[in-house]
């Protein structure tokens, strides 16, 4: 078992199997946010999958989407989930086989993707440029794969939309601020048009939803990892991590309680 009270990892590639079994749960209760469910369908509307496609779910995590893909292109076609951490892989590929999907995961990274020069009908990405220190070359890599006429959708968070509610406003912005620092590319929902457009790849829609954490959240990964990091940063103190705790509960008890952070989907076609 993992330790309940040491900071969550979001990098999957840098954490073990236990870690990775805590991942999963965080990863699957926001699958179960609306926000979440609403940006997913969007983007597999929007791509719009065909059967007999081929398609790349890029940084699959527990593989659900790329099994949304793999319905998609039909035993006609092929979807792949690629995930950096094999320990994932292997987890999304035990939820494949009791589901009896025909997705199959590989491992790999963002930077150098395993698929030759126009390859691929279809590349989806969701949550993984925020985790890159070099946005620019995974977005080449995703247009170099594409075939001309192929269509992608990026999914990012932009962390400096982020809000927790209630607080002392000072604690919140020194707690966001460690957050901010300790993500490579925390804006990444704001500058991937950019990116992508350098790439040679056309934006041709965007959708945006919240993320927005359920009052039961609290005392939950996401917020633990966040304090626990500012308190190991010496952002905040103990007691002040304790204070704000307590706030945030009697705020959830009462009705009072907000956090969320804005993600955004951007549909591409390579020309």
């Amino acid at each position: 078992m993992s330790d309940p009270t040491a900071p969550l990892s979001f990098r999957a590639d840098e954490i073990d199997r236990a870690a990775l079994d805590q991942l999963a749960a965080v990863l699957d209760l926001q699958a179960a946010r609306p926000g979440i469910r609403r940006l997913r369908e969007w983007s597999l509307a929007a791509l719009h999958v065909q059967p007999g496609e081929s398609a790349l779910d890029l940084g699959s995590g527990t593989g659900s989407e790329t099994r949304a893909l793999a319905a998609a292109v039909t035993p006609s076609g092929r979807a792949i989930g690629l995930d950096p951490n094999p320990g994932m892989a292997l987890l999304a590929r035990e939820r494949t086989e009791e589901e009896g999907s025909t997705a199959q995961f590989v491992i790999g990274d963002a930077y150098s993707l395993p698929f030759p020069d126009d390859r691929l009908d279809v590349v989806r990405c969701e949550r993984v440029f925020q985790h890159l220190s070099e946005p620019d070359r995974a977005a080449a890599e995703v247009a170099r794969v594409l075939r001309p006429g192929g269509r992608g959708v990026i999914v990012d968070s932009d962390w400096g939309t982020a809000i927790m509610h209630p607080g002392d406003p000072e604690i919140l912005q020194r707690i966001m601020d460690v957050m901010l620092s300790h993500t490579a590319n925390p804006h990444s929902g704001r500058l991937l048009p950019g990116q992508l457009t350098s790439a040679g790849l056309v934006v041709e829609d965007i959708g945006t939803e919240a993320l927005i954490q359920d009052p039961g959240d609290v005392t939950g990964p996401l917020v633990q990892m966040m304090t626990a990091a500012a308190i190991a940063a010496g952002a905040i103190t103990e007691a002040q991590s304790a204070e704000l705790l307590d706030q945030l509960n009697a705020a959830a008890r009462s009705g009072d309680f907000h956090m969320s952070v804005t993600m955004f989907a951007y549909l591409v076609r390579k020309p």
